[in-house]
């Protein structure tokens, strides 16, 4: 089976740090890379607190999303990595506001570290809306 796969990319989140493409869309299906809360335009992490790293890759995913003819609200999976799960509650704080109920599903799981010494990435499934 012959499957067209399509990079999706923008300048409106950070590059890929390695040999990866921010989303690959195959049919009407989005699959977004994680997303750290790295500024777009200078490729830094801005921020230690946690609420200002969620929020900014949040912005990071819906610039990628939208990018790839996606939106939250079109979001069905999301996984979250977490350095420390005290962060857990910021997390589900900022999800409740960026996405849409029904809630996309979700996994969320610590790990030991995170690219360029970020406390949190997130990545996510999408049906696209074209």
């Amino acid at each position: 089976m012959k499957t067209n796969r399509e990079a999706i990319s923008t300048t409106a989140a950070p590059s890929a740090v390695g040999p990866y493409s921010q989303a690959v869309a195959v049919g009407d299906m989005l699959y977004t890379a994680g997303q750290i809360p790295l500024d777009p335009a200078g490729g830094e992490l801005l921020s230690t607190d946690a609420t200002e790293q969620i929020a900014q890759v949040l912005r990071n995913l819906d610039a990628v999303l939208r990018a790839g003819q996606s939106s939250p609200a079109q979001v069905v999976k999301v996984t979250c990595f977490l350095v420390d799960l005290a962060d857990f509650p910021a997390v589900n704080r900022a999800f409740a506001e960026f996405f849409t109920q029904p809630y996309p599903a979700r996994s969320c799981v610590q790990v030991a570290a995170l690219p360029k010494g970020a406390r949190v990435e997130v990545e996510a499934i999408a049906l696209r809306t074209a």
